[in-house]
């Protein structure tokens, strides 16, 4: 590649992105085409259950409490393995 098709490159992207019509993305006029034709419900901010939240918040106390539980294992173990290995 030659400057000249650089300089020409470059010039070709700042004259797109600086266009007054972009036309929209293939996603975008299938989901208008669709939403035309039958228009999605209203959907909520942050629509969740609250038994959902309410088990979500209690599994990760009780992930918390076994990764915990594992790691007090883990260090009684080691201090019986080493104390036998003393005597």
């Amino acid at each position: 590649m030659s400057e000249q098709d650089d300089g020409e490159r470059e010039f070709d992207i700042k004259w797109a992105d600086n266009a007054e019509h972009k036309e929209p993305s293939a996603r975008a006029r299938m989901l208008a085409a669709r939403w035309k034709e039958s228009p999605p419900g209203p959907v909520p901010f942050r629509a969740e259950p609250d038994h959902v939240a309410r088990r979500q918040r209690r599994s990760g106390w009780v992930s918390t409490v076994v990764v915990l539980g594992c790691v007090a294992a883990v260090i009684v173990l080691l201090g019986y393995i080493n104390f036998r290995g003393a005597y």
